[in-house]
Parts: structure tokens; sequence; C-alpha cells
């Protein structure tokens, strides 16, 4: 049983011995008082080495000139003044609505608009927000990291709610919590001090080494409390999971890649997809609503070879249902491709508390079980007569105090009922809304994550999301694949096209 169970540590983690605090971004603006270093060199010299020969007027002549003409540097600092004042005024706010607004859910952030229900938006390097209005839901999508930020769906009375875990700014999306966590080396110093190289938050004992590696607390706890995204709603890749010791062998040659999750990779390693600003191509207002994404990843992005295009289009379809299309096509080498979406759900809301209630049908009779560093033995066992037997519904706290650290596992996906070419993968109901989420993909696996390390992060409107706030279903290939021969391949030859697709489908029980 202890290998089929594996301890998979897939995600962020944070300490329940720190109290939370909401994040705060100050921007400090000083005004200093030139020294006299800014006064002609000249000037200088006489204030302080008087010539014996030099005349000095008299104090009332003094008096009036000091009345007539301001010091220079007086005048310099009046300058520098207004020019500060115009720049602060009229430079873009930073965050996505005011720091002392609480009581506001929706994300607020100047986007691209346009009157016509079509637009091709010009590429940006800022921060943007985009909403799609489907009528019955509505979706409002970052560029930053193709991100899911807010969702709003109706309960049973018709009453809106957001389903999606995030934040109230996009900051926190982009905040590397991962380059404090790399910091932690098992064989140094800090890493027995339980102390982060970076900022120096000292640790709760006994949550950094689990037997040679740091695996159980892989982010700063410090950095994670105030706010640091554990990959809420974004486009993990070039490969989403784990890749063994950050290493494979493709066509002969050897390739590392950063290793971001000790001893190996994770979601495309410190700078994945997810931290990255997409290029929004095409906006669509209107009946069918939708945002399409690029990215060109280069060779040798976080080590992987060669260059690749990248594409993703939400969309809205028949009122209820978010659309998720992505496409990548490698351009001059062959390359593993492993794109995912990990939204955190909450069909009772974002801020109503844990989601053991929830109850979850898989339409996958297998599982790939781990080691101790979470990368897949490459058996596939059965579910059955196990806890992670959900081919029937089942509620997520019935059996998840017999999976040690709670569920992050693969499950390997039947070949049931299908939708347009879609796999139906996951079935989700929450008993108190009745909300309901059926999702569909084109995937071979599915990684189940029920936030186990979710503990006081700040999220939307100051919601405190704890342990098991949201699950996670995110459709992808086979974790650590592209080192396992007898798992689905997940390379891609150049010239050829990947595509993954997945349905979000809304309803009430």
């Amino acid at each position: 049983m202890e290998q089929l169970v594996g301890v998979h540590h897939h995600h962020s983690s944070s300490s329940s011995s720190l109290s939370p605090r909401t994040p705060t971004h100050a921007h400090t603006h000083l005004l200093r008082i030139p020294s006299n270093r800014l006064r002609p060199a000249a000037a200088a010299d006489h204030l302080h080495h008087p010539s014996p020969h030099h005349t000095h007027p008299s104090p009332h002549a003094a008096s009036k000139a000091l009345r007539v003409t301001p010091p220079f540097f007086l005048v310099l600092l009046a300058a520098v003044y207004l020019l500060a004042s115009f720049t602060i005024f009229s430079s873009p706010a930073a965050s996505l609505r005011p720091s002392s607004s609480k009581n506001r859910a929706k994300l607020l952030l100047p986007m691209a608009d346009s009157s016509s229900s079509s637009s091709s938006v010009p590429p940006s390097t800022g921060l943007e927000l985009f909403e799609l209005d489907g009528g019955r839901i509505r979706a409002w999508i970052s560029n930053v990291g193709a991100t899911v930020t807010s969702l709003l769906v109706p309960d049973k009375n018709g009453v809106l709610g957001d389903v999606v875990l995030g934040f109230d700014s996009l900051d926190p999306y982009l905040d590397d919590a991962q380059l404090h966590m790399t910091r932690f080396s098992p064989f140094s110093q800090a890493a027995l001090d339980r102390k982060c190289q970076v900022c120096n938050a000292v640790q709760p004992a006994g949550v950094h080494i689990v037997g040679q590696f740091p695996m159980a607390f892989p982010f700063c706890s410090t950095l994670f409390k105030n706010g640091t995204s554990p990959y809420f709603g974004c486009i993990v890749g070039r490969v989403a999971n784990r890749i063994k010791d950050g290493k494979f062998t493709l066509n002969d040659m050897q390739y590392s890649l950063a290793i971001n999750n000790p001893p190996n990779t994770l979601h495309g390693g410190f700078k994945g997809f997810d931290k990255i600003i997409w290029e929004v191509a095409e906006y669509i207002k209107g009946e069918n609503p939708s945002i399409t994404f690029k990215y060109y990843s280069k060779d040798g992005e976080e080590g992987f070879p060669g260059d690749l295009s990248v594409t993703a289009r939400y969309s809205i379809l028949a009122s209820t249902t978010l659309k998720l299309e992505m496409e990548a096509i490698p351009l001059n080498k062959a390359t593993p491709i492993s794109l995912a979406q990990h939204t955190y759900w909450n069909l009772a809301g974002h801020n109503s508390g844990d989601v053991l209630a929830h109850s979850v049908q898989i339409w996958g009779s297998q599982i790939t079980p781990v080691d101790q560093t979470s990368i897949p033995t490459g058996e596939m066992v059965l579910v059955s007569g196990t806890p992670f037997d959900f081919l029937t519904e089942s509620t997520i706290g019935s059996r998840i105090d017999q999976v040690p650290g709670g569920y992050d596992h693969n499950f390997v996906l039947d070949c049931g009922e299908v939708k347009s070419g879609l796999r139906h993968v996951a079935k989700v109901t929450d008993t108190s809304s009745l909300r309901v989420l059926d999702i569909w993909a084109d995937a071979p696996g599915v990684q189940f994550y029920t936030g186990n390390f979710l503990n006081g992060i700040v999220g939307k409107g100051g919601a405190v999301y704890g342990k098991h706030a949201g699950l996670c279903l995110e459709t992808q290939g086979f974790p650590n694949a592209v080192n396992q021969p007898n798992f689905p391949s997940v390379v891609v030859q150049p010239g050829e096209k990947y595509s993954h697709t997945m349905l979000f489908e809304f309803s009430t029980k």
C-alpha cells in the first residue's frame, strides 16, 4: 500500500505556525535635500575655504540677495519635486484595485477594450485582465500565465459565486516563490538552520527535510504567506508535473533542466509558462466571447530544446461552458510538450472553506504510484478497493485520511463517454450550492490534487485559503513521461502540432 499511495508532494506548502497577513506592496518615494555636491564647485570651495582676498558682502546685502534670488539647490529641488509628482500621478496603477477597498469581489484592471465585438490586440508588455461574459457565467482571464483569476457561476438559486481561488493583484502570480524554495539545498547550512537564504525567514521545525530532500515544504513559508501563487489558475509548461532529476535524453542528446523542485523539475522550471506575460492575439466579445494568447518559447528556455510557438484560446460556449484549446508547434527541434490548466476549484465559492464535502467522480481505473521524490515508478496500479477509487461518486473527505499528505496523484484515464472527441474526465459536485462541474479533455491523464499545502494564503477579498480550500483536476501527459518509455509519449517533432483541449461544463443538481 505504501507504494500505491506514495508520498507525492507536487505543490507548494506553507506553515500553520505563521500568522497569515495581507500582502503589501509599499512604494515609498523619498525626496533628499541635495548636498553641497549639487552646488557649483567654486561656490562649495568658498563656503568651506574662504579666500583671504575674497570680499564678503554685508549682512544686509546677503539678506537681500536671498530674498531676490533663491539658492540653486532650492530651484533644483522644486524641479525634481514637480517631475516626480508628474511621473507618479500619470503612471498606471500597479495593482488590480485600491488596497483600501475590501468589499469588492471582482478584480479590476485597465484592459484592452474595443467598441466592436472582435478586436486584434497589439502586443503589450503590461499586466492586463480581460472579461469573458457568456451571460450565465463570467470569467476574468489575465495575460500573466494565461491565468483564470475569477469565474462566476450560478448556484441552484441562480446566485453567482466565484468558484476559483486567486488574488486581488496580479503581482503574486508573477512572484517566484520557487526562487526562495530552491535556495534550500539539503546539503547547505541554511537547510540545517531552516532559514531562507533569500529573505532569512526561519521555517518551522520538521517541515523542510523529508528523507534526503526538502520535499514537504518546497516554498519559503513567509513568502508563501505573503501571497505568492501556488500556480493558481494558470497554464503550466513547457512540461507540466515533474521530470526526474531535471534530465532527459532525446535524439542521443542529454538535456539538463532547471531544478526548481529538488531533485526534480516541476511545471517547466523557475520561469515556466505560468510566469510569462503572454501576447494577446485576439479578444472577441459578444455572444461567444473568447480570448487568444500567444507565446514564443525560445530554444534553451529553462533547458528545453528548440523554439516553440504556443497558443491558448479560452472561450465561453452554450452559456455555461468554458473551453480551453492549447496548441504548440516545435519549429526546429524535437521537444517534450505537456501543457496543463492549473485552476483550484471550490464550487461552494472561493471563500467558503475546504472542499472535503465535495463529491468527485474520476473516470480513471488506474493511477501511477510514485517514489519518495514524487516520480512515478513506471507502474500502473488499479484503484479498485483503495482510497483512490473514484469510479463512483465519493466525497473527498471520506477517505483522504488514508492517503498520507492528501490526494496528489496522476490517474490513467479510461476510454469511456466521449463528447466532441473529448473523454469524460471527472465530475465534481458541491452539496451546499449544488453546483456541478464536468470536465472533458483529450489528455491521457489527470492529476487530482486537494490543496494539501494551502495554509493561510491571503486571497481575493481578504479570504484566507486554508488546507484543502481548493481542488485541482489537471489533465496532462503522465509525470516524467519523457523518461518512461511505457508511458504515452510527450515528445513532439518539428512541424508537428501538439494539441490539448478541455471543456469545463457547469450545471446544477
